[in-house]
């Protein structure tokens, strides 16, 4: 969902929450928020803006970079295949996303066209409500 900010009227995502939380420390030992925190900035990785808490309903918030569509959108959408100097482009940028994560010592876990966004020809790799630390207990997967 979009939303926008007051003051200077930036537009941005927000991410809320299913979850509710007891209170800020709880949602801000979040993995998904540790995990984005730790990893800004990169050019192919959603930068998280904000943290919106409110504590009377325990809501979580989360404002992000707001991009175009997702790599679902685009691939739907369209009647041909995307041209191979755009794919290759696109598997490039993934690539060096799952790189700087994985030097940062996180696994997504959860890499799918919903969670490739694309503004441009620029793709960042978002939702790391899955993701894992290299060195934590099994399972990887789910």
């Amino acid at each position: 969902m979009a939303c926008q900010n007051m003051s200077d009227g930036q537009l941005y995502a927000c991410k809320t929450l299913k979850r509710h939380f007891v209170s800020v420390d709880q949602a801000l030992g979040l993995t998904e928020i540790r995990a984005l925190r730790r990893l800004r900035p990169h050019i192919n990785v959603v930068q998280l803006h904000d943290i919106i808490f409110d504590k009377k309903s325990g809501r979580l918030a989360l404002v992000f970079e707001l991009m175009d569509l997702n790599m679902y959108e685009l691939l739907r959408a369209r009647k041909k295949p995307l041209p191979e100097f755009r794919v290759k482009n696109y598997v490039y940028q993934l690539l060096r996303s799952l790189d700087h994560i994985h030097k940062h010592g996180i696994f997504h876990r959860d890499i799918k066209p919903e969670n490739l966004l694309i503004r441009d020809n620029l793709l960042k790799l978002a939702d790391f409500g899955s993701c894992r630390g290299i060195n934590t207990k099994r399972p990887y997967t789910e």
